[in-house]
């Protein structure tokens, strides 16, 4: 294992560096991948890194790897790193098929630009929903093994020998019969002369073989974060550079009616003010302190608009009288559920509330945009590179041919930086009343905070009918609540319904399905929306389903006096993979072993993001404040790139979603959000964070994810293992509406 490994980011000196077919660059192999889509897009200038004046071009390789003549190693990734770990582990699949020297290798970030000009090379540079490496293994994988071929076979070459007789290890070329060596950067030249193979041809290495891929390396960007060298884009320093703080109306939907430019003028280092919408405005500054302080004073006059009545009372009394409503809003249907539950020996029924919940990600938003005549670059932290460089274009009306975006890692993204793009808007246009300039606009934590695209709130009725001997006869899940798409993708709401809120709860498919099989079953969705706007949230819509189903089936297990495993387990036959991890998850957790008097056991399982989860929760309660002791968990992921990080982002997981179940949630007072910092929405402390141990079960047949599978889970086995310690369920999220509180 090496921890010294360094990251570079890209550089491309000028569209030369473009070319996509075999050919010699400056010593390095250039070798095009070949099987990924193309569009048709236009081409594009080159870039720099304002942080890097080294050019790497001359060094290319292919679309992800260069190699220098000294045997380093260019990974190049089109993923965003915000925490999660993806650009260490495409790394080392890329180094797995490339069979280099991990301690030679270093990786760089592609631009959409640079993507755009190569008929998007690198394909879509989203990083959400736990994809950025299920989703890109295949294409980098197959593209390293084409670049390992050519080299070897350049080595065949040179000393006229057959390829049989060759072997790679750790980018040394062997000779067998003689004992002859060279490398991979001595042979680079003579490898880029070659036909370069379809990488639909290769042969892929099994995962079971895998000596990189698969190993608990060290993530390769810890050095630069302990030493200080990683930048962020609230840290980002450009030559001139101005800063700009923004507000918006207070009250979703209002509007800026006025505001007194002069009164803050004369302010020290203040720039000018610009409306950037009919809601929104920014001090501009030399300074961001001195651009919020002066926003701060600025007079500014609202119309609030009818959102101005919204109260959270109002807002959960919509929720629950959806409930009760009667239309069509089914998704799934086997058999007639109501019916027959209403004719079995028992019916079990409850209600369950998740609330809004804020992202907090610990860098705010923020982006920084120069705009010199009519080309337009910004440095942003963002989860999906192209949709910054699209906000980009649009915002300026400067063509994405001559805009380019370099990401920076976020400090922090969470869904927040994703899809929604308004921090880059925002930066563009400000920036437009300053040509020439970059201007950073930083969000306070108080606008970050108040001005979020919220986890959606919901609620849930949950219905179960008992045979006389226990058995479920029938389940009806309802659930209302507010969509995600209603705002961010209103196309994929089909006869208005938006199944994307009953995530978790699908029949079949790679993402997110149903564990269980009833012998009836009825799944709904109501949507209530809000003016509040939401969006993913870390987990997204399996956060609160697997509350909802997973705590209903305690109820419904002690309802039929069964073991809540052996309950699960009669009606998960079907489903191997869920039973799998929960199988896996009990025998860690030794669930048939007596806990110790005040301690007690909660279990949950749900599939998310094409990976199957489990946890036991162990906890104390005393004078109504849980101590969470112990949380055990089960993934099966089918493949694992790094099992050092997947329990690191297992650990991640935990703190956000006890955090989400315990803390103080988002409310709504006079149509605005209550909540604005930190002492009314904290975070969750190192001390109330349990001891978590993690089994991996990975099954080798499929790619799932692991960023975000597991929150699913914590939040319904603790609150299972609470109501077993206080003998009665928890149903209302947070706990504080329980009356329970985090130790």
């Amino acid at each position: 294992m090496t921890l010294n490994t360094l990251e570079t980011p890209l550089v491309n000196s000028s569209r030369r560096d473009f070319i996509i077919k075999g050919t010699l660059v400056g010593g390095g192999l250039m070798l095009g991948v070949g099987a990924l889509p193309e569009t048709a897009f236009a081409q594009a200038g080159g870039s720099y890194d304002p942080n890097t004046p080294t050019r790497y071009g001359d060094a290319e390789v292919n679309a992800w790897v260069s190699i220098k003549p000294d045997d380093t190693v260019f990974i190049r990734v089109a993923r965003s790193e915000m925490g999660q770990g993806t650009r260490t582990g495409l790394a080392q699949l890329v180094t797995e098929e490339l069979e280099c020297n991990w301690r030679k290798v270093k990786t760089q970030s592609a631009t959409p630009g640079q993507s755009l000009a190569r008929k998007r090379v690198w394909g879509e540079h989203g990083t959400g929903g736990s994809r950025g490496i299920r989703i890109s293994e295949d294409y980098v994988r197959r593209g390293a093994a084409a670049a390992r071929i050519m080299l070897v076979q350049a080595a065949a070459n040179q000393w006229n020998v057959p390829v049989s007789e060759l072997k790679v290890d750790k980018g040394v070329i062997t000779h067998l019969p003689t004992g002859r060596k060279t490398t991979y950067g001595k042979v680079a030249e003579l490898a880029s002369s070659l036909t370069p193979p379809d990488p639909k041809s290769i042969t892929l290495k099994d995962p079971r073989t895998w000596k990189v891929a698969g190993q608990p390396y060290a993530r390769l960007d810890t050095a630069d974060k302990v030493n200080g060298n990683k930048v962020y884009g609230v840290d980002l320093q450009l030559p001139g550079m101005l800063c700009a703080s923004v507000k918006s109306c207070p009250v979703f939907g209002g509007k800026l009616v006025s505001y007194d430019e002069a009164k803050i003028s004369n302010m020290r280092g203040v720039k000018g003010v610009v409306k950037i919408n009919d809601s929104t405005l920014a001090v501009v500054a030399d300074t961001w302190w001195h651009a919020n302080t002066a926003l701060n004073t600025l007079p500014i006059i609202w119309d609030e608009g009818k959102g101005a009545n919204t109260s959270q009372d109002g807002i959960n009394k919509m929720l629950r009288d959806g409930l009760d409503e009667q239309g069509d809003f089914w998704q799934r249907k086997v058999g007639d559920a109501p019916e027959v539950i209403q004719s079995s020996a028992k019916k079990v029924e409850a209600i369950y509330f998740t609330p809004f919940r804020a992202h907090v990600t610990m860098e705010p938003m923020n982006a920084t945009v120069k705009i010199s005549g009519d080309r337009a670059e910004a440095w942003v932290p963002t989860q999906n590179g192209e949709g910054s460089h699209a906000a980009l274009s649009e915002a300026t009306g400067i063509p994405l041919a001559n805009c380019e975006v370099y990401k920076l890692d976020s400090g922090c993204g969470l869904g927040r930086r994703g899809s929604t793009q308004d921090f880059t808007t925002y930066a563009a246009k400000v920036a437009q009343k300053f040509p020439g300039v970059p201007v950073k606009v930083i969000w306070s934590r108080e606008e970050d905070m108040t001005h979020d695209f919220y986890h959606p709130i919901a609620m849930a009725k949950m219905t179960a009918g008992l045979d006389s001997a226990g058995n479920v006869t029938g389940m009806h899940i309802k659930v209302s609540g507010q969509s995600i798409n209603a705002t961010a993708a209103p196309h994929n709401i089909k006869n208005g319904k938006d199944e994307r809120q009953l995530q978790g709860f699908y029949e079949k498919g790679p993402d997110a399905q149903l564990g269980y099989t009833f012998p009836s079953l009825l799944t709904e969705y109501v949507m209530k929306n809000t003016h509040v706007p939401v969006g993913p949230w870390r987990g997204v819509n399996t956060n609160q389903n697997g509350i909802f189903m997973e705590c209903f089936m305690d109820e419904c297990a002690k309802a039929a006096g069964k073991d809540p495993v052996e309950f699960r387990r009669a009606l998960m036959q079907s489903h191997p993979k869920h039973l799998g991890v929960l199988n896996a998850v009990a025998k860690k957790a030794q669930w048939e072993k007596p806990l110790p008097a005040g301690t007690y056991r909660g279990v949950a399982q749900f599939m998310g993001y094409a990976s199957y989860s489990a946890c036991v929760a162990e906890v104390t309660v005393q004078n109504n404040v849980v101590k969470v002791t112990r949380l055990v968990f089960a993934l099966d992921a089918g493949h694992i790139v790094n099992p050092y990080l997947t329990r690191e982002q297992i650990e991640g997981s935990v703190a956000m979603a006890l955090g989400a179940i315990f803390l103080p949630e988002i409310t709504v007072e006079k149509g605005r959000i209550k909540q604005q910092n930190l002492d009314t929405y904290p975070l969750l402390k190192l001390s109330s964070t349990p001891k978590v141990e993690t089994v991996l079960v990975p099954t080798y047949d499929f790619w799932g994810g692991v960023g975000e599978p597991t929150i699913c889970v914590v939040g319904p086995a603790v609150a299972n293992a609470i109501s077993a310690a206080i003998g009665r369920p928890v149903r209302n999220f947070p706990l504080s509406k329980e009356n329970l509180s985090l130790a």
